[in-house]
């Protein structure tokens, strides 16, 4: 026993120390931002005994896009809502869920057939949406082979996924079923239509290959976020108290040379380090809200604005009742539009939330960007004039109304990136490269997961890695690729 007393003085001095070192006015590295990639960063520096780190964080939270929220009672998720299993790869994210209980639910889009509507009401017949759904996988197939084709070849050769289509049977999904199912095969995963996307980065998708395609969709009071908060408390003594994060900071200016950097914050603070992992969005990184000086080179600034940042937008709605069909095969719909991407992905939450009376619309790219611009009564007025058409005139106006706009969010400027056509690998790797002592990372400069929380989690221990090496090794990525 007074073994144990005596143990107890000693560990407290031994943590102030770490305490005080972590505190320093420079530390080795400075984390900027505290979504699942920094966490992730900072935790593997933490562990290869890299501990006088600081993690500057915009918002009161850590998490990034990881963002749950209360709408109506219920938990629902901003951002990333499924996880993905099945597959020959573990993924990483899934069994933390598992650790952590996280009460998830399995998506079943199978019936999706049976509850695909027309634009001016009425359902399709089952049996003409399952030809139309057909002729999609067919074509995904050929999407999948053509890909692999090019990335064969030794020349870096690209194509759009819609350059494929055309390809395959040179007539691309026109009518309002044809592009709402396409939607669903490609937007409603990569955020942007096909005409944008690149085929040879997207097919096959590996987050499926890899971590399979059995979705579960997150519904717990914790939120995805928990995910962040259980790697943080790994190696930090509180989320909210260790001295090593610091929330509200605000990153406006990250000046750079050979010995070192020098952050500054919106609220006057200064921090000096040795290095500097930058894990804002690329949303971030193309706006005007971090300001590097010297400049960044231009091999850089080219190969941030190129690529995409798109925006994926959920907006839920709550009714004193439900008027739409619920049981066993109904928890996914799609609308069918003239206009693509009008309102097309559609779920209630019955399963995961019973009783809740909660039905959300999917919207992307373009449709996000274009509603983002509207109030809220605009954006109810628009999804009532649909529900009307497919369930009658006399349905309940809803009670409340949660449209997210990630667009314009100054500390995320979108949801996710997208890899764009003929946007080759050399520029990807630039992407992701260090410039001096400023190193990246975030799901953009994952190759594999990109747009994914799992790409984003791997990518901060990547990045990380690169750092350590540096550190240790002096074997450090340079800054001197040329266009």
């Amino acid at each position: 026993m007074k073994k144990l007393f005596y143990m107890v003085p000693l560990i407290l001095f031994h943590l102030f120390l770490v305490a005080a070192a972590s505190a320093s006015s420079s530390p080795t590295a400075v984390v900027i931002g505290a979504g699942i990639s920094g966490i992730a960063a900072a935790k593997t520096l933490h562990e290869a005994g890299i501990q006088d780190i600081l993690i500057l964080e915009a918002t009161p939270r850590i998490g990034g896009r990881l963002m749950k929220t209360q709408f109506s009672g219920y938990t629902v998720e901003m951002g990333c809502n499924w996880l993905f299993t099945g597959g020959p790869v573990a993924n990483p994210l899934i069994d933390m869920a598992k650790k952590l209980k996280l009460r998830t639910f399995y998506s079943d889009f199978e019936n999706i057939t049976s509850n695909t509507y027309k634009q001016e009401g009425g359902l399709y017949p089952k049996k003409q949406v399952e030809e139309v759904s057909g002729v999609a996988t067919a074509r995904d197939d050929f999407c999948v082979k053509f890909s692999q084709k090019l990335s064969a070849k030794k020349k870096d050769v690209d194509v759009s996924i819609l350059a494929a289509q055309r390809i395959y049977n040179k007539r691309p999904p026109t009518s309002p079923l044809e592009m709402v199912i396409d939607f669903f095969y490609n937007d409603f995963e990569d955020a942007e239509p096909p005409k944008v996307t690149s085929l040879k980065h997207t097919y096959p998708r590996n987050e499926m290959v890899d971590h399979g395609e059995d979705e579960y969709f997150v519904a717990d009071p914790r939120g995805v976020e928990v995910l962040v908060q259980y790697l943080a408390k790994q190696f930090l003594s509180s989320v909210t108290k260790d001295p090593r994060l610091k929330l509200n900071k605000v990153v406006r200016d990250i000046s750079y040379s050979d010995s070192g950097v020098i952050i500054k914050t919106e609220d006057g603070s200064t921090y000096n380090s040795k290095y500097v992992i930058v894990s804002v969005s690329l949303g971030v990184l193309q706006s005007d809200l971090i300001e590097f000086q010297p400049k960044l080179p231009v091999w850089k600034r080219i190969a941030i604005s190129d690529f995409s940042m798109t925006i994926y937008t959920k907006i839920f709605m709550k009714f004193p009742y439900k008027f739409w069909p619920t049981g066993p095969g109904t928890e996914f719909f799609l609308y069918s539009h003239v206009r693509r991407g009008y309102y097309p992905a559609w779920q209630h939450l019955e399963n995961e939330y019973p009783g809740s009376n909660i039905l959300f619309a999917t919207v992307t790219a373009d449709e996000s960007r274009r509603i983002e611009q509207l109030s809220d009564e605009a954006v109810e007025a628009e999804l009532m004039e649909i529900l009307k058409k497919l369930f009658g005139d006399h349905i309940p106006k809803p009670e409340s109304i949660l449209v997210p706009r990630w667009g314009l969010n100054k500390f995320y400027k979108g949801s996710y990136s997208n890899w764009p056509a003929n946007y080759n690998q050399k520029r990807k790797d630039q992407l992701a490269d260090p410039v001096g002592p400023v190193y990246f990372t975030g799901e953009h400069t994952s190759n594999k997961y990109i747009g994914y929380a799992t790409g984003a989690y791997l990518a901060g221990i990547d990045t990380a890695n690169d750092l350590i090496e540096c550190i240790k090794n002096k074997s450090c990525k340079g800054s001197h690729h040329k266009n």
